[in-house]
């Protein structure tokens, strides 16, 4: 057993699903309120994490990205259609199918889908399941399951294969699931949450009033108001700034400002902002957070590329190589189908950038005028296959080769 699988398991031997733990009120609660409370005395669960704004943009961000980038399948140097990816669901956009995915994985840290096979018996479809619904165990394995693996869904005892289930395990997956992120952030979820709930009473409370007017003469509730209004008419507007107003009838105005404990509650408001980033592994001012530097670089490219390289890449990673491995089997595409997602986009840099660079590939021969123009989504122009070669001491010549199979955009090995 892993370390991170131990953690894991310690807090789910808590959990009611477990037939150790007794049926008290306090973990009857826990399961109502959807998961177990930290320290805050806030109960986290993935669902409802992402309340805390912060969550809710990293998924959203890493999600929303990921689906967006093609996915495509290659034999070799060669694009094949691959209906598994290209048409998914039949409700369900590709985006959509693969939001879900990334979605499950950022909250849950396991994404699973549904095998749906064609009357041939190729798979042809994947349907995202509620990964809450799910319980993942292992059985002794047999040639039909030579993992063993096996998958409950809801209350039913039905136990399901891999033939059956489409499952992409997330960080410290050990064989049988990866450990959901949200459950080992528990107290950070927590506290950002327990933040939010406390500033909502302390505005709800009406307490944030700016002074008080102090009299040591009882006022009828009339008196009061007619003393307020007067207050007001002569320090309220812009007209009135720096003035200086004169009180009568022994009133006494004394000014009221926030607590240091609330205003130390602001500042760990954006303190839970920056435990989020450093989560999920997204600069902060993509979270909204800009009063902080970065050190990934000075400009927006160099920061994308490293978001792109150190955050984003791992994700996709693990899809690739699981599409890879079970979701282009049954039929569903020819053997040896390899499936990558396009990130050339998010690494293209600037106009000035690209343009330096595809000079720099043209002229040394690797790429063709057409190669550029299909990377910069324009249409291919007549002769636009010729590649340049560069004789010694000579002028760059053309050479008609046929133009290779449509690679990879961009390698990622």
């Amino acid at each position: 057993m892993t370390f991170l699988r131990g953690l894991f398991e310690a807090r789910e031997s808590r959990s009611i699903q477990n037939p150790a733990v007794p049926l008290t009120a306090t973990t009857l609660v826990d399961w109502l309120h959807g998961g177990p409370a930290g320290d805050s005395g806030i109960q986290v669960s993935e669902t409802g994490s992402l309340a805390m704004t912060p969550v809710w943009r990293a998924v959203n961000l890493i999600a929303g990205t990921c689906a967006a980038l093609p996915l495509r399948a290659y034999r070799g140097l060669t694009q094949v259609p691959a209906r598994v990816i290209d048409n998914p669901h039949p409700d369900m956009t590709p985006f959509e199918v693969g939001e879900q995915w990334f979605i499950h994985l950022c909250l849950w840290g396991n994404s699973y889908s549904q095998k749906v096979y064609d009357q041939q018996g190729r798979l042809s479809e994947l349907w995202p399941i509620d990964p809450a619904a799910v319980k993942v165990g292992r059985r002794k394995p047999y040639p039909g399951n030579p993992s063993g693996k096996v998958f409950t869904v809801g209350p039913s005892d039905i136990a399901y294969t891999p033939d059956d289930i489409f499952h992409i395990p997330g960080f410290g997956y050990d064989g049988i699931t990866g450990v959901s992120p949200i459950r080992v952030w528990t107290q950070a979820v927590g506290m950002g949450l327990a933040a939010e709930k406390y500033a909502a009473k302390l505005f709800g409370s009406g307490s944030l009033m700016s002074g008080i007017l102090q009299t040591e003469q009882r006022l009828t509730p009339e008196i009061a108001e007619r003393l307020k209004t007067n207050w007001k008419t002569k320090v309220a507007g812009i007209d009135k700034a720096h003035d200086i107003a004169v009180l009568d009838s022994g009133a006494k105005w004394q000014q009221v400002s926030i607590p240091p404990v609330d205003a130390q509650m602001i500042d760990s408001r954006k303190f839970q902002v920056v435990e989020i980033a450093r989560a999920f592994g997204i600069p902060p001012h993509l979270l909204g957070d800009v009063e902080r530097s970065t050190s990934w670089g000075t400009g927006i490219e160099q920061q994308s590329i490293g978001f792109v390289v150190y955050t984003l890449r791992p994700w996709l990673t693990r899809v690739e190589q699981r599409l890879s491995k079970d979701a282009t089997a049954g039929g569903a595409t020819p053997a040896g189908t390899v499936v990558k997602y396009d990130t050339d986009g998010l690494m293209r840099g600037d106009a000035v950038g690209r343009a330096t660079y595809y000079q720099i590939m043209r002229n040394i021969g690797v790429l063709s005028a057409n190669d550029i123009r299909d990377a910069e989504n324009w249409e291919p122009i007549p002769n636009g296959d010729e590649y340049l070669t560069i004789p010694v001491g000579g002028i760059p010549q053309t050479q008609d080769i046929a133009k290779p199979a449509t690679p990879p955009l961009m390698d990622t090995k």
